[in-house]
Order: C-alpha cells, then sequence, then structure tokens
C-alpha cells in the first residue's frame, strides 16, 4: 500500500511527520535544518489550532479559513492575528498569550536561518525545539489533551 502524499495528510500528521524529519536531522547534527522543521510543526500546530477554533465557533468553510491562515502569514501573524483575538477572555487566553515569546524566539532563529543562511549550533538547535515542543504541545492539547511529541533525543 503506498504512503499517502503529504498533502493529503491532517495537521496532526503533518506534524509529526515534520517532528520525526527534525528528529532524524537533529541525530545527525545538521542544527539549521532541526530548527527549520521544529519551527514547521510549530506553524502546522497553529494552523491546527485556528481550524478547530473556527470548526467550533463557526460554519465558516474550510476555503475561508485556509484563506485567513494565509492571511496571517507565519507563526506570528496566526498567533497574534487569529489565535489571540480567538481566546480572548476565554479560559485558554493566558495559555495562548505566554506563546508569544515562544514564537519570537522560534521565529527569529528559522527566520535567521531561511532568509540570511545563517548556521546554527547545537545549543541553539535545543533551545528552539523546546520551545516549539511546548508551543506544539500547548496548542494542539487544547483539543487533543492527550497529545505528546517525541523528544528528539529519546
Amino acid at each position: 500500500m503506498p504512503k499517502p502524499k503529504y498533502a493529503d495528510l491532517n495537521d496532526i500528521e503533518k506534524i509529526e511527520k515534520q517532528w520525526h524529519k527534525m528528529s532524524g536531522l537533529h541525530s545527525r547534527e545538521d542544527w539549521s535544518a532541526a530548527i527549520v522543521r521544529a519551527a514547521t510543526a510549530a506553524e502546522i500546530a497553529a494552523n491546527y489550532a485556528v481550524r478547530q477554533e473556527f470548526a467550533a465557533r463557526s460554519k465558516f468553510d474550510r476555503r475561508f479559513v485556509d484563506k485567513l491562515l494565509r492571511w496571517a502569514n507565519g507563526i506570528d501573524g496566526k498567533l497574534t492575528r487569529l489565535l489571540v483575538p480567538l481566546h480572548a477572555g476565554g479560559e485558554h487566553e493566558n495559555a495562548i498569550s505566554k506563546l508569544k515569546a515562544l514564537t519570537e524566539e522560534m521565529n527569529t532563529k528559522r527566520n535567521e536561518i531561511v532568509h540570511s543562511g545563517n548556521f546554527m549550533n547545537r545549543q541553539e538547535a535545543k533551545e528552539v525545539i523546546a520551545h516549539a515542543k511546548i508551543f506544539v504541545e500547548t496548542l494542539v492539547r487544547l483539543h487533543q489533551p492527550k497529545f505528546k511529541l517525541v523528544d528528539p533525543d529519546s
């Protein structure tokens, strides 16, 4: 049976695939690529959380929500333009707001790699991966409380 195409995977499957790929890159000491994959998993988690919130709160179709995700442009935009307002005044407002600092750190390192060609070291990768893990698990657990990513060193 052929493996499904990446585009046909759901958000959780994409997160897990990115995290698995990141773990392999981490084990091969490809720190910069591991950071990009970890940040990508985090952005997909933001997509997942936004989609789940819109599905629960509205009748907007997926195409409209996908347009909002593209408009929000990047992990920071998805957090500040969509997730923070969606959770304003709600029970998860503090948890979502605390993700802002993690987003800034991940985005800074990711952008240094993909836009400037910078190379990162083991410590930088360790920090970004830890931030990405908290970010992903926080968002996904709002809708799937038992969700857990596998640590790259395990």
